[in-house]
């Protein structure tokens, strides 16, 4: 009997998919573990499972929740590192960079001073955002330099958080962006995500419809993986004049949309990944 530990912090409609298909499995004990339910010894773990199945909404309760089953020998999908590496918005576009895949510009800056310089240095419009986040929260399209000055000086009285300033290039998406979705290194499917407004996530009314892939998709999927670490990802692709950009990559990913969309049974592929790695431990 195979125990995978399923964490989460509350059954969302992928988690119902991802159990229901873990339930259909005979040889499987799911132990599922509430972050927000129990309190944790870092020497130990509360119970004995072959993998981790890391589904957190929380960014900051799956890395260490993480942290502590890997110190103490269990393998976690997607593991720490990865997660760090996709929940970083800074970290996610330098290995990008490192890894020759395009990606938009990115400028740093830390205080407000150094900000509006960059902003000015990367030129109008252009797009702040926060180094930790999701589904199209806190981002700003900047458009002139008097919209700079008082979000700047807006997220510099939020906290440290929003004192790191990642200030990126904007994009001219045609009114839509790509999500591709990759188990291990291989690419499974992927939608269009459609919107009238710059930003497309379907969390904020974008329109999902089936993405074909395509050789230059196929391929800028397969490198991004490989430069993350593999694992569970939805990657957030643009569609530009001089081909495809790598905008963000993501580790916790939703699909409610894209299963019908794609008909590909993304859960189901996405269980098997996880059980293969439990068997390698095994």
């Amino acid at each position: 009997m195979i125990r995978i530990g399923f964490l989460y912090t509350r059954l969302r409609a992928e988690e119902k998919y991802l159990l229901d298909e873990l339930e259909k499995l005979s040889d499987v004990e799911v132990v599922r573990i509430n972050d927000g339910d129990h309190y944790f010894d870092i020497s130990s773990i509360p119970k004995s499972v072959d993998v981790l199945f890391e589904r957190s909404i929380s960014y900051s309760r799956g890395i260490y929740i993480s942290k502590i089953y890997e110190a103490n020998g269990v393998k976690v999908v997607n593991s720490s590192q990865v997660a760090e590496r996709c929940g970083d918005k800074y970290v996610t576009s330098q290995l990008l960079v490192q890894n020759g895949i395009p990606t938009p510009r990115v400028l740093m800056a830390f205080d407000e001073e150094s900000a509006l310089r960059a902003v000015e240095a990367i030129g109008y419009p252009c797009v702040l955002k926060p180094v930790i986040g999701s589904w199209g929260r806190l981002l700003a399209k900047v458009d002139n330099r008097h919209m700079a000055e008082s979000l700047i000086e807006h997220k510099a009285t939020l906290g440290v958080n929003h004192q790191v300033f990642y200030i990126q290039e904007y994009i001219n998406k045609p009114g839509r962006d790509i999500r591709a979705f990759v188990v291990g290194d291989e690419p499974i499917a992927a939608i269009y995500r459609t919107s009238e407004n710059w930003i497309t996530n379907t969390a904020r009314g974008g329109i999902a419809s089936n993405c074909p892939f395509t050789p230059e998709l196929s391929e800028i999927c397969r490198q991004t993986a490989r430069a993350i670490g593999g694992g569970l990802l939805a990657i957030d692709v643009f569609e530009t004049e001089s081909g495809l950009t790598v905008n963000e990559v993501n580790h916790t990913m939703e699909f409610r949309n894209s299963i019908t969309t794609t008909g590909v049974n993304i859960p189901a592929l996405m269980v098997d990944y996880v059980l293969r790695q439990a068997m390698e431990k095994v």
